[in-house]
């Protein structure tokens, strides 16, 4: 029932991703959230957030932010980063998903989505073909009604946790 919701993988922070290993195994794409994945909502790209980007482009990825804020607030972000980015991107739906591979000249094999919301983040990257990571929120302050969609995705995490034995 929950299961178009699954990530492939919940694990505690974006950076705590060993994206070494997944370069190894193929990956050439990645695709973030940004606001309590990377940052905390509204904040601006920070050292560790700075770091992991160039790290990510030592190792050859492409990569694209994909968000469903404004374009100032994602562009503001980008100045730090300094990667490919897609802004009032409508999560969960596919098609700008879809346009970030495009962007990034790679394909559902080879590019990976990290996220911190399973009903936008995580759907709409499944509904794309896209492999998924969720990741912890950073911070709990968010806005109002991310906060309420946090208690249905608690059901959801409870069956996902349950079914993978966690």
């Amino acid at each position: 029932m929950f299961e178009k919701f699954y990530p492939d993988e919940y694990l505690e922070s974006a950076y705590k991703i060993d994206f070494d290993r997944l370069y190894r195994e193929g990956y050439r794409g990645l695709l973030f959230d940004i606001d309590n994945t990377l940052v905390p909502h509204g904040a601006p790209a920070d050292k560790r957030a700075m770091e992991l980007f160039s790290h990510l482009k030592e190792l050859g990825f492409g990569c694209c932010l994909i968000s469903n804020n404004r374009r100032e607030r994602v562009a503001s972000f980008n100045e730090q980063v300094q990667v490919k980015f897609i802004e009032n991107a409508h999560k969960p739906s596919p098609k700008n998903y879809l346009r970030a591979m495009k962007l990034l000249g790679t394909n559902q094999t080879n590019t990976l989505f990290i996220g911190d919301q399973l009903f936008t983040d995580i759907y709409g990257a499944k509904r794309a073909g896209i492999p998924t990571v969720l990741v912890q929120p950073i911070h709990p302050r968010e806005e109002i009604q991310i906060v309420l969609k946090r208690y249905l995705e608690k059901i959801v995490l409870y069956f996902y946790k349950k079914k993978r034995g966690i």
